[in-house]
């Protein structure tokens, strides 16, 4: 059974989203930057599709996109293990 979240955990718990938040923003940038030299005139929104762009198939790119996706797949288990520890019961 799992048991609530303390209050003085949220602080914790917030300030690694916040730390996992920023590491994004910061490989976002590093991908795209990278995809860039590989194609110049590329968006955010064209990388999220890499495999339309013959030029991004790159082990190096490769190695960028999965570090960001690994960052993205961690925050968001952050947030369900908080969100599930916000609702469980207080124990009796």
């Amino acid at each position: 059974m799992t048991q609530p979240l303390p209050k003085e955990s949220i602080a914790a718990f917030d300030a690694v989203e916040q730390t996992l938040e920023e590491l994004i923003a910061h490989q976002e940038q590093k991908v795209l930057a990278f995809a860039r030299r590989l194609r110049p005139g590329l968006t955010n929104d064209d990388i999220k599709n890499p495999h339309d762009y013959d030029e991004l198939v790159d082990p190096d790119f490769n190695y960028e996109d999965g570090q960001l996706a690994g960052l993205q797949f961690a925050l968001s288990a952050i947030r369900r293990k908080k969100k599930d520890l916000e609702a469980a019961e207080p124990p009796r």
